[in-house]
């Protein structure tokens, strides 16, 4: 079992959401890694986690992506990049870490501007000169 995650705002995720587990590294690396599972593989059960609203959860699986869930609906995230699996499991609980908070981020509310009149001039004058260049590159019609 894991230890509880403290978010910022003093939100905790409880380490009885988590699950980890060691399978073997994938790609080159002789005798060492094809004896010893240092690679983890870090499961958060995002539907059990009391600590989430429904809004932060759906923000949680839309980040996450599609690779990342699982069928039931938790965030998996793998590590291999050190040959330690306690390194590894701490690189990914560091990740999970920095996922969550991202998805417990209130989004921002965007305020709908208007472009400034000299904005909306500069574009209609640089798209009039666009299309005057555009115009010269045709061949001179011979009208007589």
């Amino acid at each position: 079992m894991l230890e509880d995650m403290v978010l910022r705002g003093g939100r905790v995720i409880p380490g009885a959401c988590l699950s980890w587990r060691a399978v073997r590294s994938s790609g080159p690396g002789g005798q060492h890694v094809n004896k010893v599972s240092t690679k983890v593989a870090l499961v958060f059960d995002v539907a059990a986690c009391p600590s989430l609203t429904d809004a932060a959860r759906d923000r949680l699986r839309r980040l996450a992506g599609a690779a990342r869930l699982t069928a039931e609906g938790a965030v998996c995230l793998t590590e291999q990049r050190s040959r330690s699996q306690l390194r590894n499991l701490e690189l990914a609980q560091e990740r999970m870490l920095a996922l969550v908070e991202a998805a417990c981020a209130q989004p921002k509310h965007r305020t709908a501007t208007r472009p400034s009149r000299g904005a909306t001039r500069r574009r209609l004058a640089n798209k009039k000169l666009h299309g005057e260049k555009k115009q010269r590159r045709k061949k001179p019609s011979s009208e007589d």
